[in-house]
């Protein structure tokens, strides 16, 4: 990348999203690079038809206008017009019709161009792989952005276009940014998608449906299974046991989710998230496994001024550590057993300023790396970022080509990484089907400070040996193996609804 690189984005005159705005204050902030418009007479097709689903969906749902939401033009007069007399150029063309000349960039949904190919991939019940096409119509970047929210067209719009800033960007630094090999199908889609004024109709209808789901269950409502094993597990096979999996009991009130057991002095904890629906909030809860299972039921051992989820808790250097998510805080903070398992002290925070998700750390050719979606915007399960250190509590340096994958599929952490046979594996979450649908099991095939590339191995979904629509987490800790997913719970509890699944 020059120092003279000008990038001009073609824009149509009577389109301009917010998302168009992001991308130019995020390609202006970065050193290098200068901005331009140039303004393209392209009408946009059916315009009214997805203007008017954005609006009812944003209003049934309380949505605040967001990336899809159509500005003025005037909101872009700082950005010059005229390309300049010398240095490098790279024009991007975001209008509608693909570029077909051999000046122009392009980003394309499924192949196709304008925000109404990625709305119609969204009706269709799928996220659209989007690309950013050189003049040669080779493909520079690629990357499938999600959102936890696919059912809702305007907030999963909202999410795509946050994630093409962050490809656009990647493209525009020279950084591959690739959709990794291997990726899931992921959830159903429709043969043919439904037209925006028929989500229009779906959106109204099933506002009652919502409520009345809101008022007799508590939703979502996440448990952890649990069973002992010896030889292989879940991880080596990516099926769900025979056998199937035991519940962790809970009170209806309270959900588990995120689970992480330990070995310790020759002892199993277990590790949980405790979420209170009464409180909104959850906070790190412990319980002990004997032979039999679990010895009681989880107690609070760590709590904080925000949410506290995905406990990781690791032995290094003779002590036993927990890096739980506090990305409300915008922060990564370990935390020291000083009495384990049940006092804990704050000592270092590794990260700030940072939306960081399910942070996963691990030891790779002598380094420590952590892993993590990062949220800047969009959703927080679709960007992949690392970081690396000599020592756990830091310094943490970046890796140079963050977000290292794009790919709501195959993102986010959902486990410990862990070493099959000399091959480097993450668990990851397939978010697809929306939040936590189900797992992915990705190989790290390169991993160093100037690149990584994975590759999708298996994936595992909810079915017969799960009860229930999702999955989130699998861990294992010698002879104990976990996993979470989500159900409901009815706000009434009914008896005997705790035991075996």
């Amino acid at each position: 990348m020059t120092a003279t690189t000008y990038v001009e984005l073609r824009l149509p005159t009577s389109g301009v999203r917010a998302w168009h705005l992001d991308l130019a204050h995020a390609l202006h902030g970065h050193h290098g690079l200068e901005v331009g418009v140039a303004w393209v007479d392209d009408p946009p097709p059916r315009a009214h038809e997805l203007e008017r689903l954005l609006a009812i969906e944003r209003r049934i749902h309380r949505l605040a206008p967001a990336r899809s939401a159509r500005v003025e033009s005037h909101q872009l007069a700082h950005l010059g017009t005229h390309r300049p007399a010398s240095g490098r150029v790279l024009c991007l063309d975001l209008t509608w019709s693909r570029a077909t000349g051999t000046r122009h960039w392009s980003l394309t949904f499924d192949g196709r161009a304008g925000e109404d190919a990625a709305a119609d991939a969204l009706l269709a019940g799928r996220f659209p792989v989007v690309e950013v096409v050189d003049p040669s119509g080779t493909v520079v970047a690629s990357g499938r952005p999600g959102s936890e929210l696919p059912g809702i067209t305007a907030a999963a719009l909202d999410d795509v276009l946050a994630g093409c800033v962050r490809l656009v960007v990647a493209a525009a630094e020279g950084h591959h940014l690739w959709l990794p090999e291997g990726g899931a199908e992921g959830r159903p889609r429709s043969v043919v998608g439904r037209s925006p004024n028929q989500q229009v109709v779906r959106a109204v209808a099933g506002t009652p449906l919502r409520k009345a789901a809101r008022t007799l269950y508590r939703t979502p409502h996440w448990r952890v299974g649990w069973r002992f094993v010896d030889g292989p597990g879940t991880i080596d096979a990516m099926e769900h046991p025979p056998s199937g999996w035991q519940n962790l009991p809970d009170d209806g009130h309270h959900f588990y989710a995120d689970p992480f057991p330990i070995q310790v002095a020759g002892r199993t904890h277990l590790f949980v998230e405790d979420f209170d629906h009464r409180i909104g909030r959850g906070v790190i809860s412990v319980v002990e496994f004997d032979d039999r299972g679990p010895i009681g039921t989880p107690v609070c051992v760590l709590s904080h001024d925000v949410h506290l989820s995905y406990p990781f808790v690791l032995e290094h250097d003779g002590e036993v550590w927990m890096i739980p998510e506090t990305s409300a805080a915008g922060t990564v903070e370990l935390y020291r057993a000083v009495d384990f398992p049940h006092r804990w002290a704050l000592d270092a925070v590794l990260l700030r300023d940072i939306d960081a998700n399910d942070v996963t750390p691990f030891r790779h050719q002598g380094r420590w790396w952590l892993s993590a979606t990062v949220r800047q915007g969009g959703s927080c399960s679709d960007a992949l970022h690392l970081w690396y250190a000599d020592d756990l509590r830091g310094p943490w340096t970046p890796h140079r080509r963050n977000p290292v994958v794009l790919d709501i599929a195959s993102a986010r952490p959902a486990g410990r990484v862990v070493q099959r046979g000399g091959r480097l594996l993450r668990p990851a979450q397939d978010g697809t089907g929306g939040y936590g649908s189900a797992l992915t099991l990705a190989e790290i095939v390169r991993l160093d400070t100037a690149g990584y590339e994975q590759r999708v191995v298996a994936r595992l979904a909810a079915g017969d040996g799960w009860a229930g629509r999702r999955l989130h987490t699998l861990n294992r800790a010698g002879r104990l193996e976990v996993i979470d997913g989500s159900s409901r719970s009815p706000r009434v509890p009914l008896p005997g609804r705790l035991g075996r699944v």
